[in-house]
Order: structure tokens, then sequence, then C-alpha cells
């Protein structure tokens, strides 16, 4: 295998030279830098990976910390941050916490322990002041309000919501239940809450708080247990809104098995556009937020965390959306 120096030798300049085309640099003459690159091709030459992450002091290795990884989004999101660190030469370590503050630090912990470049972390159980302690290149991905203290990217989840709601309403619902959205945590479920309500204040209309319903861990399970709750309190609904597609997928098998037909007598949509909403019957429809987009961006955000750069305020990022309209809700 060709060296840098068989380089520099093919083509007659220093070892430096060739580095300094090999990293860009401006300085090198047109003429200098084409007979290095004829060189590079012609000896079929490849940059050692390893020796230059180690010249470097970095690893090349990113973390991945999220709640529960068996939640389909978060299952998603680790696949795309794969992708998009794959893209840039980086491998990527996932770290589950659930959700649990000690958790959380001790991902961060453990990846400084090992040496990973930073860390994506999913934040629900750190507060404002742990992130001020820590000394090490993270970026944020989700919806828990941190002040702008780091660069975060979060999901569409009170635009998201309304657009959602006001789908269903558009086509004929007008008692539309929530499910998993009670809960006042100032993160997801909060501003996903604060988009169903908008949504009925658009319309002139004011939710039945009977037809909120909280939702285990945003599950299949919880969404199914919501869903027969919801049948129990016996108030009338025509259409419900989920706080996540596992919600959805739950609260589906729940109202066809209790007899009701979807979308004819009860309309449904979810959120986050996991494969598996695609493949339900009926289909569901849903909130389909970027998921490329969040990946892409929290991997270049943690790129420039760690090469030093200070990000200008604000720092938080939100992904665009669209709706997936399928099979669980009428057309307008």
């Amino acid at each position: 295998m060709a060296t840098i120096h068989d380089v520099a030798k093919a083509a007659g300049v220093s070892a430096m030279t060739v580095s300094n085309v090999l990293n860009d640099r401006p300085h090198v003459r047109a003429e200098t830098r084409e007979k290095v690159l004829r060189a590079i091709a012609e000896l079929d030459y490849r940059v050692n990976p390893a020796a230059r992450r180690l010249r470097s002091s970095r690893t090349g290795t990113i973390g991945l910390a999220v709640p529960d990884i068996a939640q389909p989004y978060f299952g998603v999101l680790a696949s795309h941050v794969v992708e998009a660190a794959g893209r840039r030469g980086l491998r990527v370590t996932v770290e589950q916490t659930s959700a649990a503050r000690d958790r959380e630090l001790e991902a961060v912990a453990l990846s400084r322990r090992l040496m990973i470049d930073g860390l994506i972390l999913s934040a629900l159980g750190v507060s404002v002041d742990d992130l001020r302690a820590i000394d090490y290149p993270l970026v944020l991905v989700g919806e828990k309000d941190l002040a702008d203290e780091l660069p975060q990217v979060s999901m569409p989840n009170e635009e998201g919501a309304r657009a959602a709601v006001a789908h269903l309403l558009a086509t004929g619902s007008r008692r539309i239940a929530v499910l998993g959205g009670i809960v006042e945590d100032g993160g997801m479920a909060s501003e996903r809450l604060a988009g169903y309500r908008r949504a009925h204040g658009d319309a002139g209309l004011v939710p039945d708080p009977a037809l909120a319903v909280p939702a285990e861990r945003y599950g299949i399970e919880g969404g199914a247990t919501a869903a027969a709750e919801l049948l129990r309190r016996g108030a009338p609904f025509d259409g419900v809104f989920c706080m996540t597609d596992a919600v959805a997928l739950g609260a589906l098998h729940a109202l066809i098995g209790a007899g009701l037909r979807v979308p004819e007598d009860v309309q449904l949509v979810g959120f986050d556009d996991v494969p598996a909403a695609r493949y339900a019957n009926p289909a569901i429809s849903t909130v389909s937020p970027d998921h490329e987009f969040i990946a892409e961006t929290a991997v270049v955000l943690l790129e420039r965390r760690i090469a030093g750069e200070q990000l200008p305020a604000p720092r938080r990022t939100v992904s665009p959306f669209s709706l997936a309209l399928r099979g669980t809700t009428r057309r307008a």
C-alpha cells in the first residue's frame, strides 16, 4: 500500500506538501496540486483514517443516548443518525437512558471515559444546571426547553399537532379525543397538547376534558389501554389525535376490536410517521417530520461542537413536516 512518502517522491514534493493538498489548504500552487493529485491517482494512495484520527486526538466515534430504543421513533432516529454519521466517516454508539436524569448524566460520563468525540442526547431528565456543568461536546434532540444552553434539534410538535387536528376538523370530526396528552411536562406532550388546543380554538371550539386520556410511555400497549379507557368513559367522540404513532397503533387495535369503523365512525391520526404506521390496516394518517433532517442537522452541529465552534443563538432548530394522509382519516 502506498504511503504519503511514496506520493511525495512520485510528485517530486515534500510529504508536508502532500499533506497540504490532502487537507485542501489554499496556499499550494495549482500546478503542484495537480502533480500531487496525479501521483495519488497513479499510486492508488488512500488516507489512513485511524492515523488521521490519532493525530487529531479524535476517535471518529460519536454517541447517541435516547430514552427507549424499543420505541419506534427512537429506532428511526438512531437509524438516520448512523446513516448521517457514516457519510462523514463516523461511527455511532447507542445508549438507553430510560429518560432518567442519572442515566442521562451517566451517558455523558461514559462517552467521555470511552473517548467518544461527542454525544447526541435526547434530554428529558437533566436540568439546565446539569448542562451548564458539562464541559463536553453535546447536541440535544427532543423538546424539553433547556433555555438555548446547547444546540438542539426538535420536532415540529405544536404546529404538527395543530395541522393534524385541523385536518380532523376539516373532514367532519367535532369531538376529538387526545390520547397521551394531559401531562404538562414542558416538553413534547405539552407542545402537542398546545397544538391540539390551538386547532380547536381556530375553529371556535373548546375540547371536552373528558376526551383527554393519558397513555403509558406513549407506546402501543399504552395506546390500547388509553383507547379502552376512552370507550369506558362513554363520552361521545368522532376523532382521535394520538401523541405518537405507537399510541395510534394501540388505539387503532382497540377501536376496531370494539366494533368501530375507522375512519367511517371515528377518524384517527398519529405523530412521527414511523414505518409501522404505513403497514397498519388501515394505514395510519400521521404528522411526518423530516427524520433525515433531524439526524443530519444533529450530526453536523455535533461535528461543529467537536471542532470547538461556538454556535450562535438561537440554537434550537425545528424540523419541517408534512401530513401523511392515509386510511384512518377521510379526505377533505
